[in-house]
């Protein structure tokens, strides 16, 4: 932006609160959550939801655990209207559900709000009106403070007015001075005072008093400083839940309402994955995720998340970005080396840890990771990646997590090497399947140059442990019958290379595993050879007998030296 465009912007005032408390804060235990997906959500959205999929998304946030979910603006629509009338007529909102329906300050709208309510258990009726000075001049014409009192008083009376014409339903009242944060302090607090004045909350039956974002046109802290100003100041602060609704227009709706809380707020509203106008609502999975990595209970349950966000994009035809905490497809991916050794790590100390404590949960603690991904129905198997930027740790994992393969530490390098190389030739990331590929390829079952076709073990009678290995090869296509005597079916068959003239090997390391893929009751061995020119190889090999899988790893690494 040049000087001459940017002389047109002013910064935001400071509230002057010298005293604030809210930095030496900390968070410890959740709000009330309200969802608002169904009204802020979805008209937000370039095709808003049909009224099977706002049925569909109404279970699904009763299912997350929201008691107050805001349901729509009845009487903005006869579809609006008609949702609400449908949810009571189906009999879909549970008792322990308050539905909260939005309603301008205007009479003949909160006549038809009521009318939608009938049949109700539990409702929250929203009223709100605009009262900022932008507002004021432009929307409603050089509108006076005095002017948009009346407003709110007048819809304040009328709200009041109409509860007794639904006597079935239990009504809680809140009141927004929409765009709060851009009103000066000491008007917005005359003017929810002067609401709650009519509505006469008390401590047992407490007014929600709203003070929207709903332009995030400060910086975090001033909007903690606004709301602790509002909690310090508001009269009869028993009799009131002081909520927040953040937008996300500078990038900091989750930051403003963490600190909103510690700033005294008791309520949240918001959408899931920050769905709502322009940049969106607050994040309410991110904000509540974030107190439970810190050990806070909300009352939301997000132990599947992915089906949560398909139900979401679907219903929404919106994406969750790839980025999204949480919820995004990447957020438990790491493609550098070290990450992914780090977490590889991590993975294994935890499982050793909780083995010593006989599987007692253990605090937290893998690096790069907040939090646990199976915590929120993510899988491990999706935490590593494989590209030419990783490092060797990483397809190590992911032949441990997916396949059962528990390769020797030493031997990781090279199976990296060559995955990362094919990586690179193809310039993309490898699925796990290819990582799987590239491994049989390079590494276990190697048929070339020297293969097996029959083998066979007889006991050496007279030489205890002794055995004596016979073997039908092919070599370089040639078919060979070799023969050899040693003290185990792998030494046997070295020395039955070395009878033929191609031992040029000494072998330095051998282990040997059941498979825990859960589907196989195959077995894995590893062979370590060092060439007479000094050079070190791992050939692995698979097969149902334990024998034959280490016979298979040996000729693998004598065809890799050659």
């Amino acid at each position: 932006m040049n000087n001459q465009n940017i002389r047109k912007y002013r910064p935001f005032p400071e509230v002057g609160l010298t005293d604030r408390q809210w930095p030496d804060r900390v968070i410890t235990r959740a709000p009330i959550w309200c969802s608002v997906d169904l009204r802020d959500g979805n008209q937000a959205l370039p095709v808003p939801m049909s009224v099977e999929e706002k049925l569909e998304m109404f279970e699904l946030l009763v299912g997350v655990g929201f008691r107050q979910i805001e349901v729509g603006f009845p009487s903005a629509s006869d579809t609006e209207f008609n949702f609400l009338r449908r949810l009571v007529e189906d009999k879909r909102i549970p008792d322990e559900v308050q539905v909260q329906v939005l309603v301008q300050a205007r009479e003949h709208l909160i006549r038809r709000t009521f009318e939608a309510l009938d049949g109700v258990k539990n409702a929250i009726v929203h009223m709100y009106n605009s009262t900022s000075p932008l507002q004021r001049r432009v929307t409603f014409s050089d509108a006076s403070r005095e002017d948009i009192r009346k407003i709110a008083l007048d819809g304040a009376r009328i709200v009041k007015e109409l509860i007794p014409s639904v006597p079935g339903t239990n009504i809680d009242l809140e009141y927004s001075p929409e765009s709060f944060s851009d009103t000066e302090l000491e008007f917005a607090l005359e003017v929810c005072e002067a609401v709650m004045e009519v509505w006469e909350p008390t401590p047992e039956k407490p007014v929600i008093l709203n003070l929207p974002a709903t332009v995030e046109w400060t910086t975090p802290n001033i909007h903690a400083d606004q709301i602790e100003w509002f909690c310090r100041n508001v009269k009869d602060r028993e009799s009131v839940h002081v909520s927040l609704h953040t937008h996300n227009d500078r990038g900091t709706g989750i930051a403003a309402t963490e600190l909103g809380l510690l700033a005294g707020a008791d309520r949240v509203e918001g959408t899931l994955f920050g769905n709502g106008e322009r940049t969106g609502n607050l994040d309410i999975v991110i904000a509540a995720l974030n107190m439970n990595s810190h050990g806070i209970e909300t009352g939301l349950d997000f132990t599947d998340l992915p089906r949560i966000r398909e139900v979401y994009e679907r219903t929404t035809r919106m994406e969750v970005p790839d980025r999204q905490p949480y919820a995004g497809e990447l957020v438990f991916t790491a493609f550098s080396g070290s990450h992914q050794d780090a977490i590889k790590k991590g993975f294994d100390r935890r499982r050793k840890e909780e083995a010593e404590e006989d599987g007692e949960a253990t605090r937290w603690g893998v690096p790069y990771l907040t939090i646990d991904p199976e915590d929120i129905g993510r899988s491990y198997e999706a935490i590593i990646r494989i590209n030419s930027q990783s490092g060797k740790g990483g397809v190590a994992y992911i032949l441990d997590r997916e396949y059962g393969f528990d390769l020797p530490k030493t031997m990781h390098p090279q199976v990296g090497k060559q995955t990362y190389d094919l990586a690179d030739q193809l310039g993309r990331e490898l699925t796990p399947g290819e990582v799987k590929d590239a491994f049989f390829k390079y590494c276990a079952n190697v048929g070339e140059p020297l293969h097996v076709i029959d083998y066979e073990l007889d006991q050496q009678t007279g030489e205890r442990g002794t055995v004596r290995c016979r073997a039908d090869v092919l070599l370089n296509g040639e078919k060979r019958h070799i023969v050899g005597l040693g003290n185990g079916p792998i030494n046997a068959f070295v020395h039955a290379l070395e009878e033929d003239g191609h031992k040029d090997f000494v072998l330095t390391d051998y282990r040997s595993h059941a498979l825990r893929d859960g589907s196989s009751s195959d077995a894995a061995a590893y062979v370590q050879l060092k060439h007479e020119d000094g050079r070190l190889v791992w050939g692995a090999g698979v097969d149902p007998s334990i024998e034959m899988a280490g016979l298979k790893a040996l000729v693998s690494a004598w065809n890799l030296l050659r």
